[in-house]
């Protein structure tokens, strides 16, 4: 007989990894807000800093790889603060960047700490969905959105005040460490049995594998959107301003998707939250990409934004429950793919741009998203030992 996997209160541990999303998502919204003053510091071009946030990406990748397995051997609840504030201080590094040298240093151990927090906080969460015994993973995901909103509104506040990016950042940094050792003593401690102790096997599991690459489809999708849906706008004649609002009504429909999709899974399963909303962001891409009016373009972005909003958490969950011995292995898997996709997105776009309209290649993701709704068997939970039961994920409280 093993001890149970968690022990302590469940519901302290899901408000502790509410600010914990809430931080992550924060921390990389400041760095976006700040971009424009740091590229001006350092002297470079929006050439230049395209090549230098590929390092940004290969840091958060590295960052994952390295946190899963370490998340499964030294467990959620020491790994997780630390993160948080490796995390935070690292966000102060491209604040004293001065060249493209050292601001490329800084961007990839930035993404490094973020990677490590993001894997680690989401094997975390997948803990505490354990533990209430229904599906709680789109909330956090929906309070890592609302953090990077708030980190846009304060951004905006302190550059208008003159604040340099270093002084803004060392302020984050410090209160970044304080938010996460207070939250610490609620996360979950991990029980000490013998499979979660042993080391994690290095074959990657026939199913991780199948959902690492719906990640990668469904992020490349966010990053298109991310990137190119102001683009598009303006390639419709739109103005600067109602161009904007197209990341706006995507960004806006993913988070309230988000705080929708917990109940839509326990109510329908994760199988018709992934299948449905990837068929709905496929139509809502389709609709921009074929739109020759701003209107129902900007209405296709939003749907979009819908139609993804329930799908990664998915994918996260159903990594974390395929084994718990290696829950944060597997995690990192997923993730690590998926953003792999998030940045493949628009440089995949860009190239096709020379040969065709922008609206048409949009037609690629759209089919890409067919594919994740004909594959979303994938995340339907498993009957047999160590995963979630066909009707629900196990016994545990309810809140």
């Amino acid at each position: 007989m093993t001890a149970p996997e968690t022990a302590g209160p469940p519901r302290a541990a899901r408000l502790a990894t509410f600010a914990y999303f809430a931080l992550t998502g924060f921390l990389l919204g400041m760095w976006i807000v700040h971009i424009p003053p740091i590229e001006h510091r350092t002297g470079i071009d929006h050439a230049v800093l395209g090549r230098l946030l590929l390092l940004l990406g290969a840091g958060a990748v590295a960052g994952m790889r390295i946190a899963g397995p370490l998340t499964d051997r030294a467990g959620a609840r020491g790994v997780v603060p630390l993160s948080a504030a490796a995390a935070g201080a690292a966000l102060v590094l491209p604040g004293l960047a001065t060249g493209p040298w050292t601001l490329g240093a800084a961007l990839l151990l930035l993404g490094a700490c973020h990677g490590a927090l993001d894997v680690a906080m989401n094997a975390h969460a997948v803990q505490v969905e354990r533990g209430y015994g229904r599906p709680v993973m789109a909330a956090f995901h929906a309070t890592f959105s609302l953090g990077g909103v708030l980190a846009a509104l304060v951004g905006a506040r302190t550059l208008t005040w003159g604040w340099s990016p270093a002084a803004t950042f060392g302020l984050v940094a410090f209160l970044s460490t304080a938010i996460g050792a207070a939250a610490a003593p609620a996360l979950l401690r991990s029980g000490a049995t013998p499979d979660a102790a042993a080391p994690v096997r290095r074959r990657t599991p026939r199913r991780i594998r199948g959902l690492a690459a719906l990640a990668f489809m469904i992020m490349l999708c966010e990053g298109v959107a991310n990137d190119w849906s102001a683009l598009h706008l303006r390639g419709l004649d739109a103005s600067p301003g109602t161009a904007a609002l197209a990341f706006g009504a995507f960004s806006t429909a993913m988070t309230g998707g988000r705080l929708l999709a917990d109940r839509l899974a326990a109510r329908f399963g994760p199988v018709a939250v992934l299948r449905n909303g990837a068929g709905l962001a496929a139509f809502g891409l389709a609709l921009a990409a074929l739109s020759p009016r701003e209107a129902p373009a900007l209405i296709g972005w939003a749907v979009l934004g819908a139609g993804l909003s329930g799908a990664v958490p998915q994918l996260f969950s159903a990594a974390g429950h395929h084994d718990r011995a290696a829950s944060g292995a597997n995690v990192s898997r997923v993730a690590g793919l998926g953003y792999l996709g998030m940045l493949a997105g628009p440089a995949v776009i860009g190239p096709l741009t020379r040969v065709m309209p922008l609206g048409l290649t949009l037609l690629l993701p759209a089919a890409l998203c067919v594919v994740a709704a004909a594959a979303a068997g994938l995340v339907r939970p498993r009957d047999d030992a160590g995963a979630r039961p066909r009707t629900g994920l196990g016994t545990g409280v309810r809140a």
